[in-house]
């Protein structure tokens, strides 16, 4: 498989976790495309994503899109979509943008994908951080409450995705690091594709530039491994992680773009 093919079908299993989390959301194939609805009024959690590359026959992006569309009119006028680059067609890339503008939708960032075989050594000493499983009530609002803060999502969103006990019980495997008392940071590891996923990292104000996000994520993805015999690691990167997981052994393979419904 290639890689941004893994990356991308990685993403989609790690995403149906918004379809399932509140408890009133819907997952659903439609015309080579995968809507997920997380039962909320927010776009970002409302996430549609292709299952197959776009050809460059005319008319097949529009015709996913449409798909798109009548699925998630029928529950909600807020929506975005995670496309992969490298799922279109040549012919069809340079006229994407525009196609989802004509469509209403517009790019609001472009994260790259990125993986690595294997994590490399640490450049520096990390601190020690206290690794707990989201298994209990205790833990599920704090990753909440991290995600909330470090993602600018409103609490009482990140609160309905990430409080009930069911949203945890399928592939998506969240842990939460603290410093004694106090929360300090975030991961979730998702198998699929022959690779873990690493989604939500984040840390709280009081412990960033100091490894705590790192010394977690090593971790739980170490702890995952352990459990399902998989080693390759990949990832969506924001702009302030992107120096980090070069770092770290991660390399760009693909680039994504986000667009949410105007």
């Amino acid at each position: 498989m290639k890689d941004f093919l893994a990356i991308d079908e990685n993403l989609r299993c790690a995403m149906q976790f918004f379809g399932n989390a509140s408890g009133s959301g819907d997952v659903e194939e439609v015309d080579g495309a995968l809507g997920i609805f997380s039962g909320l009024d927010y776009g970002v959690f409302n996430i549609g994503l292709l299952t197959r590359p776009v050809t460059g026959r005319p008319g097949d992006l529009e015709a996913r899109l449409k798909a798109l569309g009548k699925f998630f009119g029928q529950r909600t006028l807020r929506w975005s979509v995670w496309l992969c680059e490298d799922m279109l067609d040549p012919a069809v890339r340079g006229r994407a943008r525009q196609i989802f503008l004509n469509h209403g939708m517009r790019p609001i960032s472009q994260p790259p994908g990125m993986l690595a075989p294997a994590l490399l050594p640490p450049s520096r000493v990390l601190p020690d951080i206290e690794m707990r499983p989201v298994r209990d009530v205790a833990t599920r609002a704090a990753f909440s409450e991290v995600t909330s803060t470090n993602f600018e999502i409103p609490y009482t969103i990140s609160r309905a995705v990430y409080s009930r006990e069911q949203a945890w019980s399928g592939d998506y495997q969240g842990f939460v690091g603290f410093v004694g008392a106090q929360t300090a940071a975030t991961v979730a590891i998702v198998p699929g594709a022959g690779s873990l996923g690493i989604y939500s990292l984040a840390t709280m104000p009081a412990f960033r530039r100091k490894g705590y996000g790192e010394a977690l994520l090593r971790a739980a993805a170490t702890e995952v491994a352990r459990r399902s015999g998989l080693s390759r690691l990949i990832l969506q990167s924001t702009d302030a992680g992107y120096s980090l997981y070069q770092r770290m052994g991660f390399r760009e393979v693909t680039r994504f773009t986000v667009y949410l419904m105007k």
